[in-house]
């Protein structure tokens, strides 16, 4: 799993940007980030580190709002709201960690630490 990302009272690192991906280049399978184009190793594993850490920020912070939003759509005081099963259907999770979603997310509402044993079902 990811490192976990920071708490509301720690800056969050800036990830490196994702440069815009032309459709033309994006079909190619060897293109990725124009990588393929990077001739010195350094340089190399310099700008791939930056895109690793930069989708590993994106996957974690994603998944803080999928929990926030599994939370809000569980929430008793909705007319509408979703089971824990319901929510992971739609999520396409196990219904045991749909439950963990939710209470990660209301953590994360509420301002919390939230879970650290959250991760990919």
């Amino acid at each position: 799993m990811a490192e976990p990302t920071p708490r509301r009272d720690e800056p969050r690192l800036r990830p490196a940007p994702l440069l815009f991906e032309p459709a033309a280049a994006a079909a190619d399978p060897e293109h990725f980030f124009d990588l393929e184009s990077i001739d010195d190793p350094r340089a190399l594993l310099e700008r791939a580190t930056e895109l690793t850490l930069a989708f590993r920020a994106a996957a974690d912070r994603a998944m803080e709002f999928q929990a926030m939003a599994a939370a809000q759509l569980a929430d008793p005081r909705r007319f509408d709201r979703l089971t824990t099963a319901d929510i992971a259907e739609r999520a396409e999770w196990t219904e045991d960690y749909a439950k963990k979603m939710v209470e990660f997310g209301r953590d994360l509402m509420r301002g919390g630490e939230g879970s650290e044993d959250i991760g990919p079902a």
